[in-house]
């Protein structure tokens, strides 16, 4: 993440926190963000100086404007104005890392060999929120080359409870031995 991602983003908090509007905004700031994954040409073209300032305005205006907060269209437009739109995503995480940071929310990264099952993932959860205190924001990777068992990172700790994780522990603890 760039500087002007964690300004910009940062700034974006602390004005919808201002207003009482954090949960609101971050909400639409994710869907924004799915849509602009899911349509990188849209985003390449508010970014194109090609096509005039005030029509990317309006563009922005037309596709977001009734539907999501005033101050997120004002800053998609900030950032069109500014030629930073593809610092978007940036923002996204800061604006989240602060809401998560505000609320009390730790992000935990799940790596599997196949999906959770519901069960599975409330568990884990479960066990995550004891162990940190926290409410767990669960966010799940499936990796084939896992094998068995699960890798979770949070707080910067990785947990690694997959067969080569246990394997690679054994090999240590054998090499000491040996050694």
């Amino acid at each position: 993440m760039t500087d002007k991602a964690r300004l910009y983003g940062g700034s974006l908090y602390e004005l919808a926190a201002g207003e009482n509007l954090e949960d609101a905004v971050k909400q639409q700031m994710d869907q924004i963000r799915r849509l602009f994954r899911e349509n990188p040409d849209y985003v390449k073209l508010l970014g194109n100086p090609a096509i005039s300032l005030p029509q990317r305005l309006d563009m922005i205006e037309e596709a977001f404007g009734t539907q999501a907060e005033r101050y997120l269209v004002s800053f998609l437009k900030l950032l069109c104005e500014r030629g930073l739109m593809w610092e978007y995503a940036g923002c996204c995480e800061e604006f989240t890392a602060r809401y998560n940071a505000q609320h009390d929310i730790v992000e935990a990264i799940v790596t599997s060999a196949v999906p959770l099952s519901q069960e599975q993932r409330e568990a884990l959860t479960r066990k995550l929120a004891a162990m940190s205190g926290k409410q767990v924001y669960l966010v799940e990777k499936v990796d084939s080359a896992v094998i068995a068992g699960l890798r979770v990172e949070m707080e910067g700790k990785q947990f690694d409870g997959t067969a080569a994780g246990r394997v690679a522990g054994i090999s240590r603890r054998l090499e000491t031995l040996v050694l």
